[in-house]
């Protein structure tokens, strides 16, 4: 599933990068957003775009077309 798709609350473990493109994806792991690593949507604005996700304890807002190239595996909450 996509990050995108998770609801604020949830929670979810970072499986593939490969679709983000190159500089973004650098920037995100520098981060701390790697694969094998919890990520839990805080929040998502109101028109729906940016959502903030929570990672290592840190919060970060991603684009919504960003967070839609992150494959993660859902955790139970």
């Amino acid at each position: 599933m996509k990050l995108a798709e998770l609801k604020p609350g949830f929670s979810g473990r970072v499986t593939s990068l490969a679709n983000v493109p190159v500089i973004p994806r650098k920037k995100l792991m520098a981060m701390g957003l790697l694969p094998d690593t919890q990520v839990t949507v805080v929040r998502i604005a109101p028109m729906g775009d940016p959502i903030q996700v929570r990672v290592r304890g840190c919060d970060i807002a991603l684009r919504l077309s960003l967070a839609e190239n992150i494959e993660v595996l859902n955790d139970a909450k």
